[in-house]
């Protein structure tokens, strides 16, 4: 553990060096100023206070030692004030850091990350062990500086009387004896801890983002003792924790202390005497009440050493997952239309499970393709791979006639490929700024003409215009102040705005009326040089498509216009009777 609380503090460090050794001169100035004013506080004792119960003091002599007082003091106040300010900056600047590079590292990962991890988890990640790993940097440079003051301490203790030394030499092995009991025991539940944080983030965020299906199902008082059980078990860790600090703590306040009346049994020996003056005694427990305080700060350094190791353990877990790989050699999309070409896609979620398995798709540039198929059956899963979310296992998916992993993403997500989900996500902002969202990686400036021109394909223009504040109008968390057709609606403007060539609708127009529907494919059709993929399951909009793909579990088993298919698959005939019957 303390290897690995070493190897910590210099990663702190060495990433952030300029304000923590700002923070150390000013840590080793409140150092240097403290043993001064000790032994300015015994020149003082000797030759103001004590000659002032015998007789007359010279005023010189008591403006010089008033003065020299108030001049270490100074300086002192100076130092502790760079002290934290600098170390609070490099506590905050490594916490930026460390967010910084679990946000990006959110980003860049696949996913199948995203699928493996919880919400909460990951939110507990950015936030709690963010703050716990980067809590203890923020005292040790209070601790480097005192340990200039336990060595100018103990050199000024030495000048006094080497047998005054030798019990503040007993003190230090005494501390990080403590402290290396400690921390044997406090690494596991400090662990535990950690991980029981994430757990009940991970309720929380559910249970407030499915609001809506916790009351519709009554089970409030169900979520309320879930939570409750999360919030027993980080308690009960919590405790433990606390029972061990509670141990530790305590004792380490003790040892200065208990110092301090050695110290005081001794040096009252030693002015009896004739071996030190008043004023020497007066300093040496001036010393040591000096050390009881620094004592305490390095105790919390070394206190919190372990819950900084094992937060930065769970963030070096994240950050060394693997991100999407980046081609070294990127290749452009060609312009135009793209064709689209999948052969043999195998894709698993749960080891020995395929949910797509030697799945081939063809389809051609400008062409609207209709993917059709019982629930389950990989269509979702297959879009994802299309458009280059995620990466088969097996298999190989060309757009444009390029294989999809030569191709950048930005490249991919600026103009070439568009995914529409049915569950739109809408961000609580303006309804403008959710249709721009992103276009910074386009190429050329989005004008607003151009954002007007998206929504009018989509479909969203007839229902902004009448709000008072029309684009501007601010849409609610997740857009729960828009009804669910106007979402998607929205969300499909978001793709068309980068005027995408290869757009995917998963279901991304199930909740709009089928006139609306009819619109939106012939705008796509008459204003864009676009290839089409829609899942669907109204028979309006299959027959729309030039070509439908017929899937079942996990590969396409048959292909053909609408009309084809119900003449010659009697399974495609049978689903699409159950379709028309869910609309009656």
């Amino acid at each position: 553990m303390w290897r690995r609380g070493v190897a910590t503090l210099r990663r702190f460090i060495v990433a952030h060096p300029v304000p923590f050794t700002t923070s150390v001169i000013g840590s080793s100035v409140f150092a240097l100023t403290s043993v001064l004013g000790t032994i300015v506080l015994g020149r003082v004792t000797d030759r103001i206070i004590i000659p002032a119960f015998k007789g007359h003091v010279a005023s010189g002599t008591i403006w010089a030692g008033a003065i020299a007082i108030v001049v270490v003091a100074f300086i002192r106040s100076a130092g502790v004030i760079t002290r934290r300010y600098y170390a609070g900056m490099t506590a905050a600047a490594n916490m930026a850091t460390l967010r910084h590079q679990i946000a990006d590292r959110y980003l860049d990962v696949p996913l199948s990350f995203h699928r493996e991890h919880t919400t909460g988890t990951l939110l507990a990640h950015a936030d709690n062990d963010v703050m716990v790993a980067s809590e203890v940097i923020n005292p040790l440079p209070f601790s480097t500086g005192l340990m200039l003051l336990i060595v100018f301490s103990l050199i000024a203790l030495f000048a006094i009387d080497p047998l005054l030394t030798l019990v503040g030499l007993v003190l230090f092995p005494a501390m990080f004896a403590l402290n290396r009991f400690y921390t044997r025991r406090v690494e596991l539940p400090a662990q535990t801890v950690q991980e029981r944080v994430g757990d009940v983030s991970a309720i929380t965020h559910e249970s407030f983002e499915g609001v809506m299906v916790v009351k519709t199902l009554g089970r409030q008082d169900a979520e309320v003792q879930r939570l409750g059980r999360a919030a027993d078990q980080l308690r009960v860790a919590r405790v433990r924790v606390g029972a061990l600090r509670a141990l530790f703590e305590p004792t380490l306040d003790a040892l200065p202390n208990l110092a301090i009346i050695v110290l005081l049994a001794v040096g009252g020996w030693r002015v009896s005497t004739g071996a030190v003056s008043p004023g020497d005694l007066v300093q040496a427990m001036a010393l040591f009440t000096l050390l009881a305080f620094p004592m305490r700060v390095v105790g919390f350094l070394l206190e919190e050493m372990p819950r900084s190791v094992v937060a930065l353990d769970r963030i070096d877990g994240v950050l060394a997952a693997s991100p999407e790989p980046v081609p070294t050699d990127p290749r452009p999309l060609p312009s135009g239309g793209l064709a689209v070409e999948a052969d043999g896609l195998g894709y698993e979620y749960v080891a020995g499970v395929p949910v797509l398995q030697d799945c081939d798709v063809r389809i051609a540039s400008g062409e609207v393709v209709a993917l059709v198929g019982p629930t389950g059956c990989g269509k979702t899963t297959l879009c994802e791979l299309l458009a280059g979310l995620d990466r088969p296992e097996r298999g190989v998916v060309r757009v444009g006639g390029i294989d999809l992993t030569a191709v950048a993403r930005r490249d991919l997500r600026s103009s070439g490929v568009a995914l529409v989900f049915q569950e739109s996500f809408l961000f609580t902002d303006s309804i403008a700024n959710n249709i721009t969202i992103g276009t910074e990686t386009i190429a050329t400036d989005v004008t607003d003409a151009a954002m007007r021109w998206a929504a009018r394909i989509a479909q969203v223009a007839g229902f902004v215009d009448s709000l008072p504040a029309g684009y501007d109008t601010s849409i609610g968390e997740r857009g729960v102040t828009v009804s669910g057709g106007q979402r998607q609606r929205i969300a499909l403007a978001r793709a068309l705005i980068r005027r995408p060539r290869f757009l995917l609708l998963d279901d991304a127009t199930s909740a709009v009326d089928a006139t609306v529907e009819a619109r939106i494919l012939h705008g796509l059709r008459d204003e864009l040089d676009m290839t089409t993929l829609i899942v669907a399951h109204r028979v309006s909009t299959i027959a729309l498509a030039d070509r439908v793909l017929f899937m079942q579990e996990g590969r396409i088993v048959a292909t053909g216009t609408h009309t084809e298919l119900l003449a010659t698959n009697r399974d495609y005939e049978t689903m699409v009777r159950a379709y028309e019957q869910e609309v009656a």
